[in-house]
């Protein structure tokens, strides 16, 4: 088989509404989209709910296929605009199942019935069949254009409703539509926080979507219609609730198909990208399978089990999925503030950085450095315009803000120490010492810091009220002494270097855990290691171990065989197949690698073990597939580094710990450019027995050279080479 036809993007299809926690499921889309790709052409069951990305399997309706998502993302979503539904005759002006704008005079809606036996979710194809229309719907996309393509039976009422209002967690703010003829549309859609978006709005994200489109068949009607009535004849509608819908005559099994560039430059990036990328159906979805054929050279893995097979490259394809392309065929991109620049990297969007740092930027590393250097550029960008830190967690240009720290600064970090370096530097630098600082000022303008500016911070590197944050802080500020002794600023390294030794204060001798602390310095009450009081998406007994970068050290804080105890009760006491657990969670970030603790801590056979058991248990085929969000390649990345057999601990810290691969061999592709490949452009991994049978380790051999160590580093693999593991049944 194709390494492509492994994947199935139904895979963790689930969201919230009817899911058996309230924390939902893995809320990915199963539409089209390309590597890195503009376009992200999906079905949508609802409009509303903690739904982010538009379609929840557990829904039996669809209200249309809208052309950007978000894949695995929590906070309500966004994006979802340009919304197309076909239809077969008379119908209400709404949806139906859009929560964020009801009905005021409908009463069933244009949705459709369907059912999962009449869907087709692919690489580059899509289709389901819409019961209520008796219409196929097929998709397929490039990497900025999406190709709607639909067969009608026999009607003289068939139609397209185009919803340009639409947006998943609100609505559109305004719309300005032109019917240029009867074959081609082009508008565009701004989108504020006036109308929602991320976090009900409070992600402050602001953009403006632009299409051009074209319709095979000639239009034999066109109608624009606004708050549910169709309005006077016009090739011209402004306003915020616009729709259209576009009347053809349809013989048995006739096809009309759509076909869309977008842009979040102008109308001109829109078009520009349609005549670059213009192709038929067909020849996109052929395009689309070698886009990802050539996307998944970078790895080859080998094994007899499908199951894992088809988890490994769906895991890998939606590690690949974003960062995504923001910039048109012709470099140009929008800036936050409005100015259309050209850029010589491809600028970037999708920046989860509170979730990605951990396991999804450390395999682009490895795999497809050149997107982490555009991803940086893009990030620093964004900083520079707005004099702030680089983004904690960046939608379309904007800060949204969410979640906790400063991962925008680690990713940076972590990347230069290993070699990934075209980017300017200096102004890095600078931005990131201004963040860890909280300075309120550079270059000669108003500093804008995610760091927070108190007296208990700056002055006792600790964050009020919050463990969370201020163990984050802290990792960061590790991530800043790394950048700096490579730099040569001895004096920056030791200042961060003590200050990210300070994660000691925070053990709170009587509760037996790192606590959170008030103003004044003093613990919280917590009753036991399981309350939550100043953690985020987390609780004490999670978060206690969120020193990555000095794990030995915590190991003092807390006595070694206790701390063994306990990581041992953390993952024994855990079920691993649940979309929550109080005790390890890998539905949630702040768990993720402490698996791999147990090779730090001299015991690397229940590395072996706890890590292949999270492998199996968090991990299944079929729409609930993933035991939490997926978080926009982060679940997926955590699955595809420990299958090959290693996990880095911590960023800027090039040690990548060892584990039991999945497979009987892998192979990882590398980039002349970004890695030194002084061995070998290959670095082969191969075991003497199936993995599946033998999941320990008895020896390891590097290049032909026995090591006893625990770890890889990231100059060993990225020069290339092999690795041979020696395995037995049993833990000797």
């Amino acid at each position: 088989m194709k390494k492509i036809e492994y994947i199935d993007p139904i895979i963790g299809t689930v969201a919230d509404e009817q899911s058996e926690s309230f924390h939902g499921g893995g809320k990915t889309y199963p539409g089209v989209s390309l590597p890195g790709g503009m376009v992200q052409l999906s079905p949508d069951t609802v409009t509303g709910g903690d739904n982010g990305s538009g379609y929840n399997y557990c829904h039996n309706t669809i209200e249309g296929f809208s052309f950007n998502h978000m894949s695995g993302i929590g906070w309500y979503g966004d994006l979802g605009n340009l919304q197309v539904m076909p239809i077969t005759a008379k119908t209400d002006l709404r949806s139906g199942s859009n929560y964020e704008v009801p009905f005021s005079k409908g009463t069933d809606g244009w949705k459709s019935a369907f059912s999962h036996d009449k869907e087709n979710a692919r690489v580059g194809y899509y289709s389901v069949f819409l019961d209520k229309y008796k219409t196929l719907a097929e998709l397929t996309a490039t990497l900025h254009t999406g190709i709607l393509r639909f067969t009608y039976p026999e009607t003289d009422e068939a139609g397209i409703i185009f919803n340009f209002s639409r947006r998943i967690g609100g609505k559109a703010d305004f719309q300005h539509i032109d019917i240029i003829d009867d074959r081609h549309i082009e508008g565009y859609i701004k989108c504020t926080p006036k109308g929602g978006g991320f976090g009900h709005g409070d992600g402050k994200i602001c953009y403006t979507l632009c299409f051009y489109l074209e319709l095979s068949k000639p239009a034999k009607k066109m109608q624009f219609f606004s708050n549910e009535e169709y309005c006077e004849d016009s090739n011209s509608f402004d306003g915020e609730d616009v729709g259209l819908v576009v009347r053809f005559d349809t013989e048995e099994n006739e096809q009309i198909t759509v076909n869309c560039g977008i842009s979040y430059t102008d109308i001109e990036g829109a078009r520009n990208n349609f005549n670059e990328e213009y192709t038929d159906f067909d020849s996109a979805v052929e395009n689309a399978e070698k886009m990802w054929l050539d996307a998944f050279d970078c790895i080859d893995v080998e094994g007899s089990n499908q199951t894992d097979l088809t988890l490994f490259y769906t895991c890998l394809y939606h590690a690949l999925l974003d960062p995504r392309i923001a910039s048109d065929v012709d470099g140009r991109h929008k800036t936050a503030d409005g100015k259309i620049i050209k850029s010589d990297y491809i600028h970037r969007t999708v920046f989860s950085g509170w979730d990605v740092y951990r396991s999804e930027f450390p395999l682009l590393t490895l795999i497809k450095p050149s997107v982490v250097n555009d991803e940086i550029n893009s990030l620093l960008n964004i900083a520079l315009e707005k004099n702030s830190s680089l983004p904690k967690w960046e939608l379309v240009g904007i800060d949204a803000g969410c979640m906790v720290g400063d991962p925008g600064l680690i990713v940076m970090a972590d990347a230069y120490i290993k070699g990934i370096r075209n980017f300017d530097f200096d102004k890095a630098y600078e931005i990131a010492r201004a963040s860890s600082l909280s300075q309120k000022e550079l270059y000669g303008k108003p500093f804008y810091s995610v760091r927070p500016d108190t007296s208990e911070y700056l002055e006792k590197a600790y964050v009020a009220d919050s463990l969370s944050e201020t163990l984050e802080f802290l990792l960061a500020d590790y991530t800043m002494y790394k950048l700096a002794t490579i730099s040569g600023k001895k004096e920056d390294a030791e200042f961060f270097k003590n200050r990210s030794a300070t994660y000691k204060d925070n053990y709170d001798e009587k509760l037996g855990f790192l606590n959170t602390r008030d103003v004044d310095g003093n613990f919280l009450y917590q009753e036991n290691e399981y309350d939550d009081d100043g953690c985020v998406e987390s609780n004490i007994f999670q978060q206690t171990w969120f020193v990555p970068y000095d794990v030995e050290g915590l190991s003092e804080l807390f006595g070694k065989e206790r701390m063994l105890t306990l990581l041992e009760r953390l993952f024994s006491k855990a079920d691993l197949s649940k979309l929550w657990n109080d005790d390890y969670n890998h539905s949630n970030e702040p768990c993720h690698n402490i698996t791999h603790y147990f090779n730090i801590l001299g015991q690397p056979h229940r590395t072996q073990h706890w890590t292949r058991k999270v492998q199996k248990e968090a991990y299944r085929l079929g729409a609930f597939g993933f035991c939490g969000n997926e978080d926009v390649g982060q679940l997926s990345a955590w699955y595809v580094l420990s299958a090959l057999g290693f996990a880095q601990v911590c960023p800027a810290d090039t040690k990548f710990y060892i584990n039991t691969p999945l497979f009987r061999k892998s192979e990882i592709k590398l980039n002349k450019k970004y890695h030194s490949c002084c061995i070998s452009d290959k670095f082969v991994i191969r075991c003497d027995e199936d993995p599946l049978d033998y999941p320990y380790i008895k020896e390891i051999y590097l290049n032909g050279n026995e090591i006893e160590r625990t770890y890889l580093t990231y100059e060993e693999i990225t020069s290339g080479g092999s690795l041979e593991f020696i395995l037995t049944k049993n833990h000797q």
